[in-house]
């Protein structure tokens, strides 16, 4: 697979789904992160653009499957700088609104200049988020999963939901874009939970939020993606996970 061109994940009826690749050669020590592009007749939302030293590639991948001028909408899942430090960047080359926690609309400042006027705060509830000519994905409140002000996006027509921190796993040498046998794949991911997420409570209220979903891929932001036949036992893993407040004694042991 040519991992620095990107891949559609999901197409049909006008709708793409576009996983924005990444730079197999990539190093400085930069933790891996995924990218993705949702398009609708043409119009596009951008999930977690990623950070400064992303951007040029990025912006390069993205042109093959859409014009700049087309992304009408790009959401921020929480502040962390490897989702939301390019933000200056983005707002200059883009027109797009950009979605995030009304936790963290203060804070982008400090990325560089922002235009306030086109950042849209996401109430602690969630809401719909609007592109593509009357299109909508729901934000679903993922609060403490890291971050205090974290949220989820569900697409209905694809069924991917983009989870954020929710499954991500830190690779090795090894990289792969599909997760096909989970418990292997459990060795690279159950630390980072452990210690990334705040509470079993949190988790739960998580999966809860998932209950009338119907959920054919779950695509985080590090690491690879969950297809349909690994939803279901990655959620009852997720439900089940005992994780930062509930193993401070180990961690600090």
């Amino acid at each position: 697979m040519d991992f620095d061109i990107g891949k559609v994940l999901y197409e049909g009826e006008g709708h793409k789904v576009v996983w924005l690749g990444w730079d197999e050669k990539e190093g400085g020590g930069a933790v891996q992160t995924n990218q993705y592009l949702v398009i609708h007749n043409g119009k596009g939302i951008l999930v977690d653009p990623g950070g400064v030293h992303l951007f040029s590639r990025v912006v390069a991948v993205i042109s093959n499957y859409i014009n700049l001028d087309n992304i009408e909408t790009i959401f921020f899942s929480h502040q962390d700088p490897d989702v939301s430090s390019g933000i200056a960047l983005w707002l200059g080359v883009t027109k797009a609104d950009i979605y995030i926690s009304e936790l963290w609309i203060r804070f982008m400042p400090h990325f560089g200049i922002i235009d306030e006027k086109r950042m849209k705060p996401i109430p602690d509830k969630g809401g719909m988020i609007p592109y593509g000519g009357g299109m909508e994905l729901e934000a679903i409140p993922a609060h403490f999963l890291h971050s205090p002000g974290n949220f989820a996006i569900y697409d209905p027509l694809s069924e991917y939901i983009f989870t954020s921190d929710i499954g991500a796993a830190v690779f090795g040498t090894d990289r792969y874009l599909f997760v096909e046998d989970f418990q292997a794949h459990l060795k690279i991911m159950e630390g980072f939970h452990k210690r990334y997420m705040t509470s079993n409570a949190a988790c739960r209220k998580f999966v809860q939020a998932l209950r009338n979903k119907n959920i054919s891929a779950i695509a985080p932001q590090h690491g690879a993606l969950f297809p349909k036949e690994q939803v279901g036992e990655f959620i009852q893993w997720f439900e089940s996970l005992k994780c930062g407040v509930d193993i401070l004694d180990q961690i600090e042991a």
